[in-house]
């Protein structure tokens, strides 16, 4: 069966969602000590999470490129993703979904999230035909993540970089059982009707 292109797969439990994020080890080490953001992650700037693992080592490079040196495996609550979800707006304009650019702007503006679908990515990186979501939390919302929606907080570095040795020695099927194990993220018919293209 085909993949849907618009559906969110992540790891989840019956009251939590895991997104996936790349710091410097300076607000990597911390957060993943302590359990919680340190005081440095900056609450009033955006912020964006991915509950697609690999678009995550698309996006830092397998935890190689600067200021992404720490991967996190960030579990927040459901109720908060899902909050987030609610209040977001797409992060561009769409003629059809959108009443107009004008309209499209004013959402924007206000709204404390936005939603952006981006290509899947394969155990090369490579971009599939499906899209996966990056969520981002501004104002409100980034703060609700940092302080009241983070349930743990995991240093994966070595799984990232353990995943990539095996893709770089052709050993595909031991990365691929590596991986995170992401479904589809149950969401009723209709409730992302706001986010898509």
């Amino acid at each position: 069966m085909a993949e849907p292109k618009y559906r969110i797969r992540s790891l989840h439990t019956d009251s939590t969602v895991t997104v996936y994020q790349a710091y410097s080890p300076e607000i990597g080490l911390p957060a993943a000590r302590d359990g919680r953001f340190p005081g440095t992650w900056k609450r009033d700037r955006m912020t964006w999470i991915k509950p697609s693992f690999l678009w995550m080592m698309y996006r830092c490079g397998w935890g190689s490129k600067a200021g992404q040196e720490t991967v996190l495996a960030v579990e927040i609550s459901r109720a908060g993703f899902e909050w987030a979800l609610e209040h977001a707006c797409l992060s561009h304009y769409e003629r059809g979904l959108h009443a107009d650019r004008a309209t499209w702007k004013r959402q924007l503006k206000r709204a404390p999230a936005r939603v952006q679908w981006d290509p899947e990515r394969d155990l090369h990186l490579r971009p599939l035909d499906h899209r996966s979501l990056q969520l981002g939390l501004a104002g409100e919302a980034a703060r609700l993540y940092a302080d009241e929606w983070t349930v743990s907080i995991t240093d994966i570095t070595s799984l990232a970089h353990t995943i990539h040795a095996h893709v770089q020695d052709g050993h595909l099927e031991t990365a691929r059982q590596l991986l995170p194990n992401e479904c589809p993220y149950p969401l009723a018919e209709g409730d992302l009707a706001h986010l898509r293209r």
